[in-house]
């Protein structure tokens, strides 16, 4: 099961957190300033796998951002690699080439799409399309 997302810059500043279960405000800097500081300080020949505490940390760097997630013991490390990898293909396709600052500017968008791809910290959908299609309808109104 995924316990939580997040997503850091190299300067270890938080763009995007999601949690799958809970974790109380004055723990979750705690927890995420240490998780941050044990996944930027391995070198890029070191495997994407952490373990840490409680639950394994599976994490993947594109660019200035590395994308980190917390799962129990009994999850699959190389699914959860691929995840986050389709994540950021998703956002690739609807950002046309994301970006931090696309991140910073529509973390709505980011969410709905994390959203659409975990729930309960569950993955229940993989297909682009699908993830996309209410983000897609909601562009459309809008335009409308």
């Amino acid at each position: 099961m995924i316990k939580f997302v997040l997503m850091v810059n190299r300067q270890g500043q938080t763009r995007l957190s999601r949690y799958y279960q809970p974790v109380e405000l004055s723990r979750r800097a705690a927890l995420e300033a240490d998780v941050v500081r044990c996944c930027l300080s391995r070198k890029k020949d070191q495997c994407s796998f952490v373990e840490y505490k409680e639950f394994k940390l599976v994490y993947r760097q594109y660019a200035a951002l590395y994308i980190v997630v917390g799962v129990t013991d009994s999850e699959n490390e190389l699914s959860i690699y691929e995840l986050v990898h389709n994540f950021v293909e998703v956002l690739d396709k609807y950002f046309s080439r994301v970006s931090e600052l696309d991140i910073m500017f529509n973390l709505d968008r980011v969410h709905i799409i994390l959203d659409e791809m975990i729930q309960n910290g569950h993955i229940v959908e993989t297909n682009k399309s699908r993830i996309l299609a209410p983000l897609t309808a909601i562009d459309k109104m809008a335009d409308g």
